[in-house]
């Protein structure tokens, strides 16, 4: 019902409003007095006085209400003109904002429509232009005049929440009416014009926790005491009404989440009233024990802790601190631990709130027992001292003691520790430590010129477990000994001018010592004993560690003489005093005008430079000629036939022939034949001009001298010979024997390039396929008078030669073989 009487209203207005506007597009003359133009006519010489024509209409302001819904044109008013006598004679023009598009003018009757539903919202008035002109002459009868057409605002716009859904937050345990945001709702409606952009705030969801102010939309809070920890978010929902509330109004809403931020209103608790931590004797300073919480029903800084130690016999051990967190306390290794001599500690640990409490009281607090045990672990020896230094001087005899290092095993069980030197440390090795006692000696000799340090590191371990070992750092520096001669630190070699005169500087000599005094180099210079006299040179000693040498005469000439020797005397002015001599060359140079030097040798005889060409020549044909004879020699000698080498590597007594195969024996009719063996004379013909057989796989390495000389038929010595074996016997045995050494021996003294030695062919084994097997004696180990030769008796008749020579007489006794 109340919607429907708002309608009437705004229709009951709407038709008001087109009446005025009607009433206010009348023309002049429709309202009294006309306006047509008269033109008065007068005497000559006179003039009718001015006076002011009025317009023929009247503009004022045109109303139309937004948003209408109709199916026809909305009429807005009528233009019409005092000249306009109804005959169609006038024709009205309409321009401006709209004109055409929104708008329409009949041309005829002047009648105004609006072709489009208009929103004040949009846009709330518009400018138009109007015109009456003759149809005929298109000629305006009327100026131009411009008029205004306002729309009408209706509620036709909701209030809106730009700019939500909200957030905010309030401290839990707030107190009512406490703010908490201010919402402003906006309507789009014009609030110049009746109710409809007044707003009404309201809630409809959130009580009892919140409320909002009806006029400002200022949410505060309603229920006292709200904890966080009970309940931490709450949604809130505000409605903004038009109308001043009324019915019939238009509203809007809008969600609001509120969030209750924490106070510190709840002190910490730790979950235990006492920790057990263990850790282990070994751990290093700094190391973690354990850890610890308090809890907090609070957040973010007002849960954040900080923790101390209050009491315990761990005080001065043990440290606690706050994790990065700012929750847990974490308790650390303060000083080294030790099982022997402390095996357990207490520690009291309090945990408090880094912030006050809400009631701007002292931080909440709580206190918890903390028992720390150490476990035994097997250690490593401790040294004495962290590190070592040690001063010793470069004099230092080897075998001197330089310190004695110390350390022993910390556990109960006391073992043994042994000593030894990282060589890794210092590669040079010059110390050596006893491995029981500890104790540094010098090994070699130092040099503080070669190393002023040597930092190398100590090892100790256990004798029982050499696993566990410690090491320690030993610096030795080397202090100075003068054990150096100074000696000149510039080049040995000057000059001086021939035209230099008695007492002219000719060079400044200093010195350089490696050595490095405690209260710095001082070097004294004079001229050695055997040039104390010297009349050319003298040196002067400036007692700035520097020296002069200068000129005793003048008229110098490098023809006369070039070179000047001045021995320099320098010593030093450390004990023990040391000293050295350096001998300075001095050339004889010509210079010019500034004394540098030009020439320094002595000037030679210069010959003729000017040679004709035909001598020039002749010396290079001498020159040619002389290479090619010296050519030629060469190559005449090394087409000349040499002597025999006599190299001493290959003086040897005996020619051993080797064979690379084992042969067959007898039955090897391939290597050798065994008939030549038995008959030499046979051999001999075959090595004169017979088709003797040769061994086709291999020959000798070195032939054997035997073949070159011709040697007699001797029965009897075909074997031994065959074998290099030259046994002897009795009868023709002794002839053949006699005559085949004498032929070597010709053979020998007749040939320039024969060895001086004979030539001994020893087969070491005959192989497998002889009964005899070897009858080499190379390898025997056994004299010829420990050998039973009975036994070549039973061999058969290849071997009677042998048995004979071997074999027992009839006397008994056994023959010997000579060679």
């Amino acid at each position: 019902m109340g919607d429907r009487g708002s309608c009437h209203l705004s229709r009951l207005l709407l038709h008001l409003l087109l009446a005025l506007s009607v009433l206010s597009l009348l023309p002049q003359g429709m309202l009294g007095r006309p306006g047509a133009l008269g033109a008065e006519e007068g005497g000559a010489g006179s003039r009718a006085p001015p006076r002011r024509v009025k317009r023929g209409w009247v503009w004022n302001q045109f109303f139309v209400l937004e948003e209408y819904m109709g199916m026809e044109p909305l009429y807005i008013g009528k233009l019409h003109s005092d000249m306009d006598e109804g005959d169609g004679s006038i024709k009205y023009i309409l321009s401006g904002e709209g004109a055409g598009s929104t708008f329409t003018i009949d041309d005829s009757t002047g009648d105004i429509h609006a072709l489009q539903r208009l929103d004040r919202e949009v846009k709330a008035q518009y400018q138009l232009r109007a015109q009456a002109r003759n149809r005929l002459t298109d000629e305006p009868l009327e100026p131009e005049s411009m008029f205004i057409v306002k729309i009408q605002d209706i509620n036709d716009n909701e209030p809106k929440f730009l700019d939500g859904p909200y957030r905010a937050s309030v401290p839990e345990m707030s107190r009512i009416g406490t703010s908490v945001i201010q919402l402003t709702a906006t309507d789009a409606d014009d609030p110049t014009y009746g109710n409809s952009a007044r707003v009404v705030y309201s809630i409809l969801e959130g009580q009892p926790y919140f409320s909002v102010d009806a006029k400002t939309g200022l949410v505060r809070v309603s229920l006292a005491d709200m904890d966080r920890e009970t309940r931490e978010n709450y949604t809130v929902v505000i409605q903004a009404k038009d109308m001043g509330g009324q019915l019939g109004g238009l509203a809007g809403t809008t969600t609001v989440n509120i969030s209750l931020s924490d106070v510190n209103d709840n002190p910490p608790m730790f979950d235990q009233r006492l920790y057990q931590m263990t850790v282990q004797e070994s751990a290093p300073v700094g190391s973690v024990v354990g850890r610890i919480w308090a809890k907090d029903r609070d957040i973010g800084v007002n849960a954040e802790m900080t923790y101390s130690i209050i009491d315990g016999d761990g005080r001065e051990t043990f440290d606690i601190r706050t994790d990065p967190t700012n929750l847990f306390g974490i308790i650390t290794i303060k000083k080294p631990l030790d099982f022997e001599s402390k095996p357990s500690y207490t520690l009291k640990v309090e945990g408090a709130n880094s912030q006050p409490d809400s009631a701007q009281r002292a931080p909440f607090k709580d206190v918890t027992i903390v028992h720390v045990s150490v476990e035994d672990v097997d250690e490593p020896p401790l040294f004495d001292s962290p590190s070592y230094y040690v001063e010793l001087g470069e004099d230092a005899e080897v075998g001197t003691v330089v310190r004695v290092v110390s350390a022993r095993d910390p556990d109960a069980a006391n073992n043994t520790v042994r000593y030894d030197i990282d060589w890794s440390s210092d590669p040079r090795k010059p110390f050596y430590i006893d491995v029981t006692s500890g104790s540094l000696r010098t090994v070699r000799a130092l040099d503080r010129e070669e190393s002023v340090w040597h930092n190398f590191t100590v090892l100790a371990m256990e004798m029982n477990n050499p696993a566990q070992t410690s090491s320690v750092s030993v610096a030795v520096k080397v202090l100075d000994v003068n054990d150096n001669p100074p000696a000149l630190s510039d080049y040995f070699d000057t000059h001086v001018c021939e035209n230099a005169k008695a007492g002219q500087l000719i060079r400044t000599v200093t010195a350089v010592d490696p050595d490095d005094p405690t209260g710095g180099q001082r070097f004294y210079y004079s001229l050695a004993p055997e040039a104390a006299n010297n009349p050319n040179f003298t040196l002067r000693d400036n007692q700035d560690n520097t020296a002069w040498v200068l000129t005793r005469r003048g008229g110098w000439a490098k023809r006369e003489q070039s070179v000047f020797y001045l021995p320099v005397f320098i010593s030093d002015g450390e004990q023990p005093v040391q000293t050295s001599t350096t001998t300075m060359t001095v050339r004889v140079c010509s210079c010019d005008h500034n004394g540098n030097a030009m020439s320094c040798s002595a000037e030679a005889y210069s010959l003729p430079a000017s040679l004709s060409r035909g001598a020039l020549i002749a010396i290079l044909a001498c020159i040619f000629v002389l290479l090619v004879m010296i050519l030629l020699m060469l190559s005449l000698r090394t087409h000349r036939k040499k002597p025999y080498p006599c190299d001493e590597e290959e003086n040897v007594h005996e020619n051993i022939v080797r064979y690379d195969d084992e042969g067959g024996g007898e039955e090897d009719t391939e290597a050798f034949d065994i008939a030549a063996m038995w008959n030499p004379c046979e051999a001999h013909r075959h090595a004169n001009g017979g088709q003797g057989k040769t061994r086709q796989d291999m020959l000798p390495e070195i032939e054997s001298l035997s073949r070159y000389v011709p040697q007699a038929c001797v029965m009897g010595v075909g074997l031994g010979v065959g074998l290099g074996i030259i046994p002897g016997g009795g009868g023709d045995g002794d002839t053949g024997v006699h005559g085949y050494v004498l032929a070597k021996l010709l053979e020998a003294d007749v040939d320039p390039c024969a060895p001086p030695y004979d030539s001994l062919q020893t087969y070491a084994y005959e192989g497998e396929g002889s009964v005899a097997e070897s009858l080499s004696s190379l390898q025997s180990a056994a004299s010829n008078n420990d050998h039973e030769y009975d036994y070549l008796n039973e061999w058969g008749p290849r071997f009677k030669k042998l048995a004979e020579m071997y074999g027992v007489l009839e006397d008994g006794h056994p023959q010997s073989p000579v060679w």
